[in-house]
């Protein structure tokens, strides 16, 4: 069964080389503003700022 409320997947997407890396949730209600996190970018091989894209299930 499919958890209820008001959590909702979403991806994380580097600014400079557009990959999506990760994965992560956020609860919608209590986080309105998108969400933009340094992380660590496979491709760039660097930290990076990373950036909510898209809303995955």
């Amino acid at each position: 069964m499919a958890k209820k409320g008001s959590r909702v997947l979403l991806g994380l997407v580097c600014e400079v080389c557009n990959k999506q890396n990760y994965v992560t949730e956020k609860n919608k209600i209590n986080t309105t503003e998108a969400i933009k996190l340094k992380k660590y970018c496979n491709k760039c091989k660097k930290t990076t700022l990373h950036k909510e894209k898209k809303k995955l299930g």
